[in-house]
């Protein structure tokens, strides 16, 4: 397990010199709650402090088109990613890469890659890494009954894609219950993802990019009452009550948690470098199983989240934690020397 992490320290002299554009969609907005976006805008509005709070040479932009023409920007801190269409989380990489501008987190086909469910549980098996039966009904390919994996499972989940938060979640116990599900997401323009529901515990491997190489943050799980219950996007967004008592604990089990952590140092390594994001498996201590759900590159960065939760686990405050994320972009894009940054 990773332990002894210090968090790295940028120079004064690149805090006011390289020129930091934060985009996010709640980036101008004044910190409470959105109507629709729920706590997702405590969560820009914190980041954007925070940055503040480490002195930077800081600009705010909370819509695309800033890049649309080169903007006076050295770098740029994107947050902007769930833009309305599907695959809107490439579109800052893909612009920042017009304009030969550095921007923190992978570049856009491995965004693609991690957001596209389906095909990052292609390259965890390329990796040997376990995971259970799946299959992908693009939109506009055939409904197939034949294609429906486990087929015995009894009780299927059903999900966009590339959703995040939860959205869009499903769950079915028959072909025809899961066919209808599938055509409302297809309906809304997204491929579905179709698994069958497997019972256990999400446990949650951060990593952040560290000297090059991805670096284990220590291991969370969610300790939950009801295991068999499906989290929706308006309960993780703080939309509507959670009545389900849940924790967010460190996941130290002397067998297992080394087992997890070997399995997401292999995951980590095929999507180098990412910069930061969460690998989630679950796991099932009544049976002992094991399996990949998802990654999720430059995942939610919010202090009541994963990343920040594990971060402050290993020591590093938030500031500490975006310093040390941009820090090690700064070095990788040539704009801080390695002697430069003290850890």
């Amino acid at each position: 397990m990773t332990t002894n992490l210090a968090p790295l320290r940028l120079p004064d002299e690149a805090k006011n010199r390289i020129r930091t554009l934060f985009m996010a969609k709640h980036a101008l907005f004044g910190g409470g709650m959105h109507p629709e976006d729920g706590n997702h805008a405590i969560y820009h509005h914190e980041v954007r402090t925070t940055l503040e709070g480490l002195g930077l040479n800081l600009a705010l932009a909370n819509t695309y088109e800033v890049l649309f023409e080169k903007p006076d920007a050295d770098f740029v801190f994107p947050l902007l990613n769930r833009g309305g269409f599907v695959n809107s989380e490439m579109l800052i990489p893909i612009l920042c890469n017009k304009h030969g501008l550095p921007y923190l987190g992978a570049m856009p086909f491995l965004r693609g890659l991690g957001d596209d469910k389906s095909v990052s549980k292609l390259v965890c098996d390329h990796a040997g890494v376990p995971t259970a039966p799946w299959f992908c009904y693009r939109r506009g390919a055939p409904l197939l009954e034949a294609d429906l994996p486990a087929k015995d499972a009894g009780r299927w989940v059903i999900k966009p894609n590339a959703s995040s938060a939860s959205w869009g979640i499903s769950d079915a116990h028959d072909w025809t219950t899961v066919a209808n599900a599938v055509r409302l997401i297809h309906g809304e323009g997204h491929d579905a993802i179709v698994e069958p529901y497997l019972d256990g515990y999400d446990v949650q491997c951060a990593f952040i990019t560290m000297h090059g190489e991805p670096v284990a943050l220590p291991m969370l799980w969610y300790e939950r009452e009801d295991t068999q219950r499906l989290w929706t996007y308006y309960e993780k967004r703080d939309l509507v009550q959670n009545s389900e008592k849940s924790a967010l604990k460190r996941f130290d089990d002397p067998e297992i948690a080394p087992r997890i952590e070997a399995m997401a140092h292999k995951v980590a390594k095929e999507f180098t470098p990412f910069d930061y994001g969460r690998i989630e498996f679950r796991y099932d201590p009544k049976s002992g199983a094991i399996n990949f759900i998802e990654i999720n590159l430059n995942c939610n960065l919010w202090s009541e989240k994963v990343m920040a939760k594990a971060a402050a686990v290993a020591g590093f405050s938030h500031a500490d934690l975006l310093e040390t994320l941009l820090a090690e972009a700064w070095h990788r894009e040539g704009l801080v020397t390695a002697r430069s940054l003290a850890a």
